[in-house]
């Protein structure tokens, strides 16, 4: 692959996560109307996995072996279910766009736990880093979360396990391209489900058709094309690059909430919201120093 495309495919991998998953947190909201966190984090994942793995295996597509599909299940506790369905259960109490909003800490956590295997993190990545939490603490003590410290921690539980599981899945077997994003989906809808079940969670005896649409969006675009999307990023760019949508998501998640869902935005989340962005424009902006073995971006 040549330098030129190899950076189209990185552009429109990073806007399918920054414009997608930006939205889907307004749809996680309509979703959670009618169904439960984790029966909705169940549905979406499995369906998604199931179209995903039976289309490439009637493609041609080997089988994962049973050493990846326990790193496609590792992988999917921590994404699907402790990450998203973490953030759906806390959707139940705070607006999409502060949800987004405070899931930005991600990186953080990225650069953390990519430490522990090697990657180097340069000082301007670190500046970009410390920059974007500044921000956090702004929205945890001045803004709409203040107060709320236990939705504040379940949303960083939820970017910690995010990061943990993107890390780490990059020295786990897995299957190669698009299938260990479908065996990851798969893997993550299966566990939410006994999830749901652990937490007395049932399917809803009625559903509204926002719901229906919610759950339709997350399915379609927000996992079968956004989180493919992702899983190629992170065995492409470095991973702070690759886990810089939650920088920019919760600018769409702004937009989409005030304008789709009348959320209302206060002055401390739009200047939380210019500081993160001031963090992420120095993470993506960084020079890369020693990654052993990685193609980088």
């Amino acid at each position: 692959m040549t330098q030129k495309n190899h950076w189209l495919l990185v552009i429109i991998a990073l806007s399918c996560t920054y414009l997608i998953w930006g939205s889907t947190y307004l749809a996680i909201k309509y979703a959670i109307e009618s169904f439960p966190p984790f029966v909705m984090v169940g549905l979406r994942f499995t369906i998604a996995g199931s179209l995903l793995y039976v289309t490439l295996r009637l493609l041609g597509h080997a089988a994962p072996t049973r050493l990846q599909w326990r790193g496609a299940a590792l992988v999917g506790l921590l994404l699907p279910v402790l990450g998203n369905g973490t953030v759906s259960q806390v959707q139940l109490h705070v607006s999409s766009s502060v949800a987004a909003l405070a899931i930005a800490t991600a990186p953080i956590w990225m650069a953390i736990f990519s430490s522990l295997w090697g990657h180097k993190i340069s000082r301007r990545e670190w500046l970009g880093i410390a920059i974007g939490l500044i921000g956090i603490l702004l929205l945890n003590t001045r803004g709409s979360l203040q107060g709320d410290w236990v939705s504040a921690c379940l949303l960083m539980f939820a970017a910690a396990c995010w990061s943990l599981g993107s890390v780490w899945g990059k020295h786990l077997s897995m299957p190669s391209g698009l299938m260990g994003a479908a065996s990851q989906m798969l893997c993550g809808g299966i566990i939410a489900f006994l999830f749901s079940i652990a937490f007395g969670e049932h399917m809803p005896a009625q559903v509204s058709p926002r719901a229906w649409g919610g759950l339709g969006f997350m399915i379609v675009p927000g996992s079968i094309i956004a989180f493919s999307a992702y899983h190629w990023l992170l065995h492409h760019v470095r991973p702070l690059v690759a886990s810089s949508n939650t920088f920019v998501n919760p600018v769409v998640a702004f937009v989409v909430g005030v304008w789709f869902a009348d959320e209302q935005i206060y002055l401390m989340e739009y200047i939380s919201l210019a500081v993160i962005l001031v963090g992420v424009f120095l993470v993506l902006t960084a020079t890369k120093e020693a990654v052993p073995d990685e193609q980088i971006v």
